[in-house]
């Protein structure tokens, strides 16, 4: 019998570039995230708004609030496409040990300190996400070191 943990079917590559392989798909996602049932002003809370053409902004038909589809994300003030932090999220999540700011940054094709500060924006978000939640039942650790190095015992794994 297998264990399930372990061979669950996993988010491919392929499948993650037919979901969300260009700016648009990237777009779309972050509106259904953002607003799943329909789009509501930030303001007023009133749900008709326009696109204006000149830029990617929503504005409410209602009070004219202009809002864009990134701000009060952790995408704001970013330069970079969607499509780069979209990746960077599904790499880093997918990584069983993780992924270091180097080979992020040759995976997404962006400076090292672009990757740094990506890995760490993303990293701060699941933290924070997490921070409300406590383990309950029964938690199994596998090759785990609690609480630091120990002085004074014997050597290897004893």
């Amino acid at each position: 019998m297998k264990n399930q943990v372990q061979f669950q079917k996993g988010y491919s590559l392929i499948d993650f570039m037919d979901d969300y392989g260009d700016e648009e798909k990237c777009r779309e996602a972050l509106f259904k995230a953002r607003w799943p049932d329909e789009y509501h002003c930030h303001e007023c809370g009133a749900s008709s708004y326009c696109t204006l053409k000149s830029r990617a902004i929503f504005q409410c038909n209602r009070c004219h609030h202009q809002q864009s589809l990134i701000s009060g994300t952790i995408f704001e003030s970013t330069k970079l496409p969607l499509t780069k932090w979209f990746l960077a999220i599904h790499l880093l999540t997918q990584a069983k040990t993780g992924i270091s700011a180097l080979s992020l940054k040759r995976q997404i094709g962006v400076s090292y300190n672009t990757a740094w500060s990506i890995k760490q924006k993303l990293m701060q978000v699941m933290k924070e996400r997490d921070d409300g939640k406590s383990l309950s039942g029964i938690v199994q650790l596998d090759d785990v070191y609690w609480g630091g190095e120990l002085r004074g015992g014997k050597r290897g794994r004893g």
